[in-house]
Parts: C-alpha cells; sequence; structure tokens
C-alpha cells in the first residue's frame, strides 16, 4: 500500500520548468510530499489518492506553482543589514536617503549606518553622498552609508577621524586635498569590516534576511562571505532547525588556505547547507568606476577603472583553487576584466567540470559569448541590473549608448549555449524583478521569454551550484522547494514586477504564507 503523502498542494497551475522549451502552458495540476520529497506530479483526481488523515492539503486556487527561486549572488547579512539599519534602497533623492539616516540615530548605538543607496536615481547632476551631507545627520557620532553595490561608502567627518590611517589613501577621493567622505574598493572593505556584526548580531541578521528571503519566493540562496560569523551560524540554524532555507557558502579567496587545512571542498556538506566556491573580485563596479574597461568611461575619460586583483594574481589564485577541487566564482564586470578571468579559467584542466563562474559579466564581447560557450564556464548574472541600462540609466551616464545596448546580452549568451545562473547580488533580492527586466529588456540582445527567464533563475542556478539533480525543476525525486505565485508570468509578462508570492515552500514545509 502506498504510503500517505505529508504535504498536498492542489487546484493549481505546476509549471515544472523541466523542458527548455515550454510556452507557459502548465504541466500538472497538483504535487504531493513525503519527507521533503516530491513524489507525484499529476492531476487533483490522481494526487487526491495520496492524501492520508494526517495529510496537509493546500488549495491553492489556480495559482502558479513554480520550483523554488534560487538566488546564486547574495549577501545575506547585508540584506539583514536593511532591515535592522536604515534602508537607503528606494530613496528618491538625497534629502530622502539623509532622513532616513536620522531616524536610525539611536542612543545604544555607536554608528548610524545605512545601506543600499543608488545616487543614479537621483537626477541627472546627483552624486555619491559627501561629509558634508552626512555631517548633517550627526556631528556626534560616526556615519556611514554604503552605496547599493557596496563597492563605495559614504562617511561623515567623525567616521573619517576615527578610521584615519586604517584607509588607503589611493581609495579615498579628495578635493582640494581634502578627502570628500566618499571612498571606495579596499577602503570600503576596511568601512565593512569595522562595523561587522558580532556572531549573536550576526544570527539576528541572518534570520531578518531569511524571512526577506521567504517573502520573495527564494528558497535557496548562494551566499559570497568574507570575514563573518555566518557559516558557523549558518550551521548553528540548521542544527537547531531554525534555517529553513539552502545555503551554499561562497568563501572569500583569503580563505582559501584555510578551508584546505581543514579539508574542505566545493560540494562538501549537508541538505541544507554545503560549501560553494571560492569569491575572488577582479575589477569594481560602473558605480563607483572602478570596473576596468577597454575604452575609458563615458563620463570620465581619462579613466578606465582600476584592477582590484590584477591578472597575474587572479591566475595564480585561480591556478591553486582548481588544483584543490574548488570551483571559482570571479566577480568581472568590464569587459577587459571578463577578458581577464575567462584567460584564467581557460588555464585550467576542464573549468566547464568544475563550473567556473564569472559573476555579473555586465559588459561582455562578441568574442567573449563564444568562449563562455567554449570554456563551459557559467555566467552568473543578475537580471535586475538591466534596470540601469534603460535609456538615461546609470550605463549610459557611465558607458554611453553603445555600450548599454549591448551589456547583459542575455539573449546572445543563451543563443550560444551559456549556462545562465540568475541572482539579485541584494538590489534588491526580488527574482520576480530580475524576470520581469530579463523579460522586457529595450535591446534584443539582452531580452529573454517567461520560461528562459525562470529556468536561468531555478535550474540555471542550482546547476551553478551542482544541485540541479535535487533541485530546480519540479519533479518527482527532487527535493520539495516551491515558489507559488498569485499570477502567472507567462499570462502578464509586462506586470512581472507586481506578482505577489503567495506560498514559499523549501524541504517540504511552508515557509511562507502570503495568501489573504
Amino acid at each position: 500500500m502506498t504510503e500517505p503523502a505529508d504535504l498536498i498542494l492542489r487546484n493549481a497551475e505546476v509549471h515544472t520548468l523541466a523542458d527548455p522549451d515550454g510556452d507557459g502552458t502548465p504541466d500538472a495540476e497538483a504535487v504531493a510530499v513525503r519527507d521533503g520529497e516530491i513524489v507525484r506530479v499529476d492531476t487533483d483526481y490522481e494526487v487526491d489518492f495520496l492524501e492520508g488523515v494526517e495529510t496537509e492539503v493546500v488549495d491553492l486556487a489556480g495559482r502558479t506553482l513554480l520550483p523554488g527561486f534560487v538566488d546564486a549572488h547574495t549577501h545575506m547579512d547585508n540584506l539583514g543589514q536593511y532591515t535592522v539599519h536604515a534602508d537607503l534602497s528606494g530613496a528618491a533623492s538625497l534629502d530622502e536617503a539623509l532622513e532616513r539616516l536620522r531616524e536610525n540615530v539611536h542612543e545604544d548605538r555607536e554608528w548610524v549606518l545605512g545601506f543600499g543607496y543608488d545616487e543614479s536615481e537621483w537626477g541627472d547632476d546627483a552624486d555619491y553622498p559627501t561629509r558634508a551631507d552626512l555631517d548633517e545627520v550627526s556631528e556626534e557620532r560616526p556615519v556611514a552609508a554604503l552605496r547599493v553595490d557596496l563597492h563605495t561608502a559614504s562617511l561623515n567627518s567623525v567616521a573619517l577621524d576615527l578610521l584615519g590611517d586604517d584607509l588607503p589613501d589611493t581609495d579615498v577621493r579628495t578635493e582640494g586635498g581634502e578627502p570628500t567622505g566618499v571612498v571606495v574598493e579596499d577602503a570600503a572593505e576596511t568601512v565593512r569590516e569595522t562595523i561587522a556584526p558580532d556572531r549573536e548580531q550576526t544570527r539576528d541578521l541572518l534570520l531578518a534576511a531569511r524571512d526577506v528571503a521567504h517573502e520573495r519566493g527564494v528558497t535557496g540562496v548562494h551566499d559570497m562571505v568574507r570575514d563573518s560569523h555566518a557559516p558557523a551560524v549558518y550551521r548553528d540554524l540548521a542544527e537547531d532547525g531554525d534555517l529553513d532555507l539552502r545555503v551554499r557558502i561562497n568563501y572569500w579567496s583569503d580563505h582559501l588556505d584555510a578551508l584546505q587545512e581543514v579539508g574542505l571542498e566545493t560540494n562538501h556538506g549537508g541538505e541544507l547547507v554545503e560549501t560553494g566556491a571560492i569569491k575572488t573580485f577582479t575589477d569594481g563596479s560602473f558605480g563607483s568606476r572602478t570596473a576596468k574597461l577597454s575604452e575609458p568611461y563615458a563620463d570620465a575619460p581619462e579613466e578606465t577603472g582600476q584592477w582590484v586583483v590584477d591578472p597575474d594574481e587572479l591566475d595564480d589564485l585561480v591556478e591553486r583553487a582548481d588544483a584543490a577541487g574548488f570551483q571559482v566564482a570571479a566577480h568581472a564586470i568590464g569587459d577587459e576584466a571578463v577578458d581577464a578571468a575567462l584567460d584564467a579559467f581557460e588555464r585550467c584542466e576542464a573549468p566547464g567540470e568544475m563550473r567556473h563562474r564569472v559573476e555579473h559579466a555586465e559588459l561582455v564581447t562578441e568574442e567573449n559569448v563564444e568562449r563562455f560557450a567554449d570554456l563551459g564556464v557559467v555566467a552568473s548574472m543578475q537580471p535586475n541590473f538591466l534596470k540601469w541600462a534603460h535609456e538615461g540609466g546609470l550605463y549610459d551616464a557611465r558607458i554611453g549608448e553603445e555600450r548599454r545596448k549591448r551589456a547583459d546580452p542575455l539573449r546572445n549568451l543563451a543563443d550560444a549555449g551559456v549556462s545562465l545562473a540568475f541572482s539579485s547580488d541584494c538590489m534588491p533580492l526580488d527574482p520576480l524583478l530580475g524576470v520581469h527586466e530579463a523579460v522586457n529588456a529595450e535591446s534584443e540582445r539582452q531580452r529573454l521569454d517567461v520560461t528562459e527567464a525562470l529556468r536561468a533563475y531555478t535550474v540555471g542556478a542550482a546547476y551553478a551550484g551542482f544541485d540541479e539533480d535535487r533541485l530546480g525543476t519540479v519533479e518527482v525525486g527532487k527535493r520539495a522547494d516551491f515558489t507559488v505565485l498569485d499570477d502567472s508570468p507567462w499570462e502578464h509578462p509586462e506586470e512581472i514586477d507586481g506578482i505577489d508570492v503567495a506560498l514559499t515552500v523549501v524541504d517540504g514545509d511552508i515557509v511562507y504564507d502570503g495568501r489573504e
């Protein structure tokens, strides 16, 4: 006799996303789950036979059921900071950002912190907040506002004095010989290290970030971790039964020796917490004008960006990590940086088998599209960045119209057979926003259909984490991770970013219920 299911989700439009060429026609009406595993995907009638006395049955009232979203590039502790400190994302002006900071001056906190500002949304003449701006928030407490890309931070006078000689001169912006309060790259990293939370605070931040992820339909993340308590906290949460999220930890390159010493390799771990890639930079970001370009910036004709990790150092790191059994995830945004990352991977014996990844890959040449495909390198990209590819947006300002139209060439990469793994980089963490931008991109080179975009955020991201055999599609034998939407993205392609998440299921447990 067949054992009853633990959970049945019925009366749904089930899209398994197993077919790359799917046209949006539902594949089934119901799903049955036992012990966290999918045991049947079929009609309501057939699945109802698995209902038992203790089976939880959820009527989805015709809603759209998808595989759970896997966000392949996140910063979960930073996402938690948005909920605890000042959330500067979405601020329409500098004045609004400053007001949000003022509202977060607390007597029991030494620092006044804000995260996620994007000056490109404040108007054509807007620039980074300066020390003078942040002195208006407080002249007694250190104030730091971190840009959405985390490559730039703005400091008030107290913070500048406090950090002093710890900030490398080359990354401190000056005017008339005096620091403006704007710091980039290694100096911004010093700020992040200074304000880093302790272990108990990290637990609070990760739980807050987990809740945000669940609200957005995210069931798994690849978290980029450096000098953080997060790896230990994730394992604590998993052991305590409080994690309710699949986490793949991508460790910063300066952890490589320590990881080798304790015998870890890529894919070590359990059901919820795994060791992922070794993460490294090559260049910076467009927003900070530190992404490495082959041609100068449109709004700074003398500048072509900078190396955060130069090509020779990158080659050495990739060689060591690859030999030690680690996947490598190399941040590369400008076309010259993407060249350097692919050059490093090309020297590996089997880059495709190790599923080495280029993170972001915002400016990619036609030649490099083919190199991605030939090498089997994963393009780990953020379709939400296409919000900057609209006319008059950040890409126009930084790299000009011609390069703006060929940035983030999702269509070209997909047509070449490149493995696309989608993520948000927490700018913001919202898969449906990313899917919306990919489906509605202005340039044909950037545009995907709904099925392609959703698969990049599910099975594509799972593939980037060696998890495609257990995650990414709704099929018998896979783990029961689902995202349920109030409406169908195929039926509302121009309004995907307005669709609400109704239900999120991780390992057969309902972890978020947003139904009214």
